[in-house]
């Protein structure tokens, strides 16, 4: 409630109120700075909290307190109708881009900058300063005595929109300019920026300068990747929930001009945006008591020194060999950078010769964009494939009409899968965005539905595969199809026959991946059986391979005819089949015939295999050419012995789960998860809560340790054969 004096008009709030909105208003300041701009918080989140919630009770009871640098100015403000427009006092003017993507642009540009300077070849190199080009919003911040009045887009140069509710919510952006000698100490740059670091070319401390009265910052409001895909992430639940006008956004940048263009600053508020500061527009003059800066580095550097965050990676560079380097280095960082960039500016340091270069038709004389190779752009679809991966999955690809993004030429994009085609919803003849990043597969990032053809087709993933023709099918709560023909298809060749010939499978000594590239790329194995019907003639028309190598080769074949039927189950690479499932359906069957003919309801009955496993394999024998392989391979020769169906008496191990570590003295390791998976036991690689033994040798370490943290038992080798001996419970 408003007190009010004899008159009827408001009465001053008792001092103490005064004193501590105050003091609160400055604490908070000196809080954010330090978490959203120097990333050191100084109080847990709980404590910002609880004063800015005492800071907004104050507010509320005493409303002639309110003032535009609070920081509960910073949750948004009433929606507006529309942007007023803002007239910028200095022009916000573009510069030039250097069209050579390559390291020679920066060398145009020193060669330019020189000759319009009149230096010879003989004088010193100019000083740059080099800085990142982000790709976000330019924005104008506009103080007066300190505190932030007014924030304007960029426009058209001239004239821009005030968008000053929208930019108050971004935390890193202060409200109030600190004075400098509050974070004197923290006049360089944080780690990666060495060149700040140094101080540049003046002597003067930015320490010393002092706030003017009139101080416009100009500088990118921008979506760090990993806010953006959080975002996406949150958008996309909303969509699945049914939310009503949501969207995920297509980049960053378009993220980040979007939150700063909402009309109501509650929902800019909770978009996750940032700022970095990199030049000046209208300043006091130094006449009326502004700044004397004799160098851009030195700006920048004062910058900071009044709390604004400036980009690390900025530095000082001399002449055109100093730029070309640190072109190339942010070229191989741009992919590792939390942000995105489109390439470098050069600036000539000196604010003199900035003055002397001037302007050519409203560009700068003195400063450059050089740009790198664009990461997006815009093609038609053509076609969409289905490609069949080494495993069996199945990608739908966008055939693309030819597009130079990235710095390469690209013809396909990946949709990832399904749900993703369906999710960005293209189609045959779409105008589509692209991205490629470094040697990221490049993606379809957006659809211009605006420019789809009538009648265009939706994607329909194919319930066979496009290789093979096998069932291709999408178990639950996967994200992707896969060929049930792992032994036939083409496109699984070479993976399907390494893991039939690992050692823990069929094993095949000495075929190896470079062997079976050779193999399969010659055409000479189409499928499983064709290995045992290689000879010395077809071996030695093979890259380095000599008669013997050849000879040992094929002795390998014939002494992996002889194998057991759980080694040459899990050999098949039926999906979900791992060693102990194989092992259990051995048991349990004693045949493969009976393994192939079982029922879901039968496949359920065996110890270690729930739904998915049931279906998979019942899947799995349920195309012809699967069947047909494994007939051929047992005409080639490849044998087991076979049995009866096991009792189903309970083993010495059922329920109990081992992890094996360190050297035993007698067992190898494969002995060991033999001997307790034979006994009904499981056999983990790590350990956990749900570990019943740790089996430890000498030189046990993590595993050992853990084990003990946890409380797990643990024994040696004479324990383990001692509970292996043991009568099942």
């Amino acid at each position: 409630m408003v007190t009010k004096d004899m008159f009827g008009e408001p009465s001053d709030p008792p001092a103490s109120a005064a004193d501590r909105v105050a003091a609160l208003r400055d604490e908070l300041h000196k809080h954010a700075h330090s978490y959203y701009v120097l990333d050191e918080p100084t109080v847990p989140d709980a404590e910002y909290d609880r004063l800015f919630q005492e800071l907004q009770a104050l507010e509320a009871q005493h409303p002639e307190l309110a003032s535009p640098d609070s920081p509960t100015r910073r949750v948004g403000g009433k929606p507006l109708s529309q942007f007023a427009s803002v007239r910028h006092a200095v022009p916000m003017l573009s510069i030039r881009t250097e069209t050579d993507t390559e390291a020679s642009g920066a060398q145009n540009f020193d060669t330019r900058v020189r000759k319009e300077l009149g230096l010879a070849e003989s004088e010193p190199p100019v000083e740059y300063v080099a800085e990142l080009k982000f790709d976000g919003l330019a924005i104008n911040l506009r103080y007066e005595d300190g505190v932030l009045v007014q924030a304007a887009t960029r426009g058209d140069g001239e004239v821009g929109e005030d968008v000053t509710q929208n930019i108050r919510t971004i935390r890193q952006i202060p409200l109030r300019i600190a004075a400098p000698t509050l974070i004197a100490s923290r006049t360089s740059l944080p780690p990666g920026g060495a060149e700040l670091a140094r101080g540049g070319p003046s002597r003067r401390s930015p320490s010393d300068i002092s706030v003017p009265p009139v101080l416009e910052v100009r500088g990118e409001v921008y979506m760090r990747r990993d806010d953006f895909e959080s975002l996406n992430e949150k958008q996309r639940e909303k969509i699945a929930q049914g939310a009503k006008g949501e969207k995920t956004f297509v980049n960053p940048r378009n993220a980040a001009a979007g939150a700063v263009r909402q009309l109501d600053p509650a929902i800019a508020a909770r978009r996750p945006l940032s700022f970095f500061a990199y030049g000046l527009g209208e300043v006091t003059p130094k006449e009326q008591g502004g700044p004397d800066f004799e160098s851009h580095f030195q700006m920048l550097l004062t910058l900071k020194s009044w709390g604004f965050p400036v980009a690390a990676l900025t530095q000082t560079a001399q002449g055109a060999s100093e730029l070309i380097a640190f072109h190339q280095k942010i070229g191989k960082e741009r992919d590792q950078l939390p942000y995105d960039i489109d390439g470098v500016v050069y600036k000539v340091n000196s604010l003199a010769l900035q003055k002397k270069l001037g302007f050519v038709t409203r560009e700068p004389r003195w400063a450059v964009a050089h740009k790198y190779p664009a990461q997006e752009q815009m093609t038609t679809v053509l076609a969409i494939d289905v490609q069949v991966g080494r495993t069996g999955k199945l990608t739908p690809v966008a055939k693309l009409a030819p597009v130079f993004v990235g710095g390469v030429t690209v013809t396909n994009a990946t949709l990832h899968n399904e749900d993703e085609a369906r999710r960005k919803d293209v189609r045959i003849g779409d105008t589509v965005v692209v991205r490629r990043a470094g040697d990221v597969i490049p993606e379809v990032v957006s659809v211009l539905a605006e420019k789809r053809v009538r009648d265009a087709p939706q994607f329909t993933m194919p319930h066979t595969c496009p290789v093979c023709g096998s069932d291709a099918v999408r178990e639950e709560g996967e994200a992707d199809y896969r060929c049930t023909g792992g032994l036939f298809c083409g496109a699984q060749r070479k993976e399907a026959i390494l893991h039939y010939a690992h050692r823990r499978a069929v094993e095949i000594e000495g075929l190896g991946d470079k062997l079976v590239e050779q193999l399969v790329d010659a055409n000479v194995i189409r499928t499983l059986p064709d290995l045992y019907r290689l000879g010395l003639t077809a071996l030695a028309g093979l890259d380095r391979m000599a008669d013997k190598s050849a000879n040992n080769l094929l002795e390998a074949l014939e002494r992996s005819k002889s194998t057991t039927l759980p080694r040459f189950l899990f050999g098949l690479g039926i999906r979900h089949v791992g060693e102990a499932t194989a092992k259990e359906l051995a048991r349990h069957f004693g045949k493969l015939d009976a393994v192939m003919d079982a029922t879901e309801e039968q496949l359920l009955e065996v110890s270690d295999v729930g739904p998915i496993v049931a279906k998979s394999i019942r899947t799995f024998f349920d195309q012809p050419h699967n069947r047909e392989v494994v007939e051929q391979l047992r005409a080639c020769g490849v044998h087991w012995t076979e049995g009866e169906p096991a009792a189903r008496a309970p083993r010495p191990l059922s329920g109990k789960t081992f992890v094996i570590t360190g050297t035993l003295p007698t067992l190898s390791r494969d002995q060991a998860k033999d001997m307790v998976e034979a006994a009904g036991g499981k056999v983990a690689g790590s350990v956990s809560k749900k570990t019943d033994y740790v089996v430890a040798g000498t030189e046990a370490g993590s595993k050992l340790t853990k084990a003990q943290e946890l409380g797990v038992a643990v024994i040696d080798e004479a324990a383990l054969l001692v509970m292996l001996a043991a009568p099942a419970a």
